[in-house]
């Protein structure tokens, strides 16, 4: 009789246990997660994730004095998804938490595009990353917008001022007449009014487009040109310096999020803080590294005079007020967040090249 009491409660046990979420079977040691990227660790918005957001996560909990622990899974550079699937990875679990770019999500993530809609802004990447973390605490729209994609903000993501790397040498506006040039997403709104033509396409095939002549030129940062040698099909970094972006977000799926441990989600908290701090520091300090190794391996190095940067910016269309009116139009809060997004930053020291606020 007892042997079958005590059958009977095991069994009663494991059919409790069975109906935890899947990761959970554990819940009082371990929590199963997915972290993930359609870009490779090179990067620092993923090496980051990587090299402090999974190691930290743990290393906390154990000073904390808890048993928990997280089993990670990581999966990057693409192996899961794309770079034009990062949003639907992660609102469908293809990974629990991931680096979502929303500067391909026009339709969907409108406001979290705000920055390309005022390049030339500033080139103070951990300034503008902490203004973005500060507004999504402040201003509900952006927020809600995460919410309507069934996922949790943790923080920032940006990469460090673009420039102009070609095949041949292009110092105005002028030289660029003709050109056909690979640009991410949003980026393209900065070629309106210089003649050139805007190829979408993603940070990893670039180098194939430069390669096969598809493209004469990409806008793109130093912490994409050098990981991605793609100064090797383009030699001449044309340094117009047409400000730092938000590029996107490290984000966890909803569901998940909800049945997470209290425990967990202030640690995570805590880290997607650090997440945009830390990657941010390090795109600043490695763009100047960068264009030295480019330069020692063949590349050449041109500046745009700043005559030519303000003619590029005063060429541009109000790509500002056409995203105001366009957003404004569909009930979504864009003027208020253009205007948080550029009072914070002239705070925090910025001189814009153009009045965007116009």
């Amino acid at each position: 009789m007892t042997t079958r009491r005590h059958f009977t409660k095991l069994l009663a046990a494991a059919g409790a246990a069975s109906m935890l979420p899947t990761g959970f079977a554990h819940a009082a040691k371990n929590v199963r997660l997915t972290i993930a990227s359609s870009h490779p660790t090179a990067v620092p918005w993923v090496g980051t994730m990587h090299k402090h957001v999974v190691p930290e996560t743990n290393k906390r909990l154990e000073a904390a004095g808890s048993a928990l622990r997280v089993n990670w899974t990581e999966s990057y550079g693409g192996a899961l998804y794309k770079f034009d699937k990062t949003l639907e990875a992660v609102e469908q679990g293809l990974t629990d938490i991931g680096w979502v770019g929303t500067l391909w999500e026009e339709s969907k993530m409108p406001l979290q595009n705000v920055t390309f809609y005022a390049p030339f802004v500033s080139d103070d990447m951990p300034a503008m990353l902490r203004v973005m973390n500060e507004m999504h605490r402040e201003h509900s729209g952006l927020t809600e917008a995460w919410k309507r994609q069934k996922q949790v903000y943790l923080g920032a993501s940006g990469i460090e001022t673009y420039h102009l790397i070609s095949k041949e040498p292009i110092e105005s506006i002028a030289q660029l007449k003709g050109k056909k040039v690979a640009a991410a997403g949003v980026v393209g709104n900065w070629l309106k009014g210089t003649g050139a033509a805007a190829v979408n396409q993603g940070l990893p095939g670039f180098y194939n487009l430069l390669k096969t002549g598809v493209v004469d030129a990409c806008m793109i940062s130093h912490s994409g040109t050098f990981p991605f040698k793609l100064f090797e099909v383009a030699p001449y970094i044309n340094r117009v310096s047409a400000g730092c972006q938000v590029t996107g977000a490290m984000t966890v799926n909803e569901r998940v999020w909800r049945k997470l441990p209290d425990e967990l989600k202030e640690i995570l908290t805590q880290l997607g803080e650090e997440y945009s701090n830390v990657h941010g520091e390090i795109l600043m300090n490695i763009a100047n590294k960068f264009e030295g190794e480019m330069a020692k391996q063949g590349a050449t190095i041109l500046q745009m005079s700043d005559d030519a940067r303000t003619e590029w910016a005063d060429s541009l269309p109000d790509i500002a007020s056409e995203w105001r009116a366009f957003n404004e139009g569909k009930k979504l809060p864009a003027t208020e967040v253009m205007g948080l997004f550029l009072d914070k930053m002239t705070a925090a020291g910025a001189k814009p090249l153009r009045n965007w606020s116009a």
